[in-house]
């Protein structure tokens, strides 16, 4: 009889740590939506789409497009970023979200993307327990006014810029991930966007997605989709490339989150 309401008191113990355990989690997801964009802001002659899908309920992925000055948005640079910390769940979502708001406090002190990237990698570095936690990014800065935009490739999958003739370019310049070594330099490099171009920001989530025959999506299915990508918005877009990947995936669970950004140059 004792055993059996101790076995009883036991599992009553294990379920109430399941539901807080869900809460917290659900608590995390909520928070996280505040940090992360819901709408893609509103750019002269381009048009932005972003999706992420969460391996768990938090994601460990980052995206985000934002004008240094809101308030003079037609003349001002635009950032854009991408990255994937190192990780799952909570722990991973948790640096993110400091690197969120690092990124956005250096970026609105008005710093050049060398510095904003060497100051972002000094702090991951004093927070990434000797390199083990270490983040990929690629971050951007866009000008409306020249079309043109400048970045960096911190260890990250390169961004593949599809031109409006079906030419395939990737975004490679740049150096190591975030938070391993400190100092080290970074080098930038631009592009000059023209109209019908499409510029795919993704983590690797989407390239090493798996089928039930633990078959991976691969590199080269997803440079055959951007190649395909015909003439149309940056959203139908998103649903263009993703709609490969999620008939591919099925029904299969995840490792890892699935996260995907397409700046569609009008």
């Amino acid at each position: 009889m004792f055993g059996s309401a101790l076995l009883f008191l036991l599992l009553l113990l294990e379920l109430a740590d399941k539901v807080t355990m869900k809460r917290d989690l659900e608590i995390a997801r909520e928070i996280q939506s505040w940090l992360v964009p819901t709408h893609p802001p509103e750019v002269p002659g381009a048009d932005i789409a972003f999706a992420t899908r969460p391996q768990n309920s938090v994601a460990g992925d980052y995206n985000d497009a934002f004008f240094l000055n809101p308030d003079e948005a037609g003349g001002k640079l635009m950032v854009v970023v991408i990255a994937d910390v190192v990780g799952k769940s909570i722990p991973a979502a948790l640096l993110m979200a400091t690197l969120q708001a690092s990124l956005r406090t250096i970026a609105g002190e008005g710093a050049s993307l060398v510095d904003l990237v060497a100051r972002l990698n000094r702090y991951a570095c004093a927070h990434s327990h000797g390199g083990q936690r270490f983040t990929t990014a690629v971050l951007s800065e866009y000008d409306p006014q020249t079309r043109r935009l400048s970045y960096v490739n911190a260890g990250h999958n390169a961004p593949i810029l599809r031109r409006s003739d079906g030419l395939l370019e990737k975004l490679e310049v740049g150096g190591m991930p975030l938070g391993i070594n400190c100092p080290v330099s970074y080098e930038t490099d631009s592009v000059d966007l023209r109209p019908g171009d499409a510029l795919v920001f993704y983590t690797d989530g989407v390239v090493e997605a798996f089928n039930d025959q633990h078959e991976e999506f691969g590199n080269d299915r997803w440079s055959s989709v951007i190649r395909a990508l015909p003439m149309m918005n940056a959203q139908e877009s998103l649903q263009f490339l993703m709609s490969p990947v999620d008939e591919f995936v099925g029904a299969t669970r995840q490792s890892d989150d699935i996260t995907c950004l397409v700046f569609r140059s009008k």
